[in-house]
């Protein structure tokens, strides 16, 4: 007749899973620590366990579920700090943004002051005039385009 060895099974199933759990808890706060994201796959691909085995552990599955509301809720900035523009900077930018459009309509403001004289120019010289949106006849050589 064989031996029971059924004892000693269950001590190494109970041993086995003792260090399955603690694996797990271990990669749950390196990952946490690392500050990267907690998802099932995560863990289970760093612990080396199965997505299923940790739905069934309770207060594992609690504490992923946790952890990535948590990353959900503070989502890192997509632009590394370093990267990032400062207020000042930004600041800055829209300063030489707002001068440059000044410069713009400065200058759009010019043009058509410039081009409503040609246009009386070629009025009073009796000039054909074309329509506004009509095509300039070939022989002028005003080249002053639409303001």
């Amino acid at each position: 007749m064989r031996a029971d060895n059924s004892a000693h099974l269950v001590t190494s199933a109970q041993r086995r899973h003792e260090l399955t759990r603690a694996k797990t808890i271990k990669t749950l706060r390196e990952l946490d620590t690392a500050g990267t994201p907690v998802t099932f796959e995560i863990v289970a691909g760093h612990a080396g366990v199965s997505r299923s085995w940790l739905y069934t552990q309770r207060d594992i599955r609690a504490e992923i579920e946790r952890l990535r509301s948590l990353n959900r809720r503070a989502l890192p900035p997509t632009t590394p700090a370093r990267q990032r523009g400062t207020e000042a900077s930004l600041t800055r930018r829209l300063e030489i943004a707002l001068a440059r459009n000044r410069d713009l309509t400065n200058d759009n403001q010019r043009l058509c002051r410039q081009f409503a004289r040609a246009l009386g120019q070629l009025r009073a010289a009796g000039l054909p005039v074309a329509d506004e949106g009509a095509a300039v006849p070939r022989h002028s050589s005003i080249t002053i385009g639409p303001c």
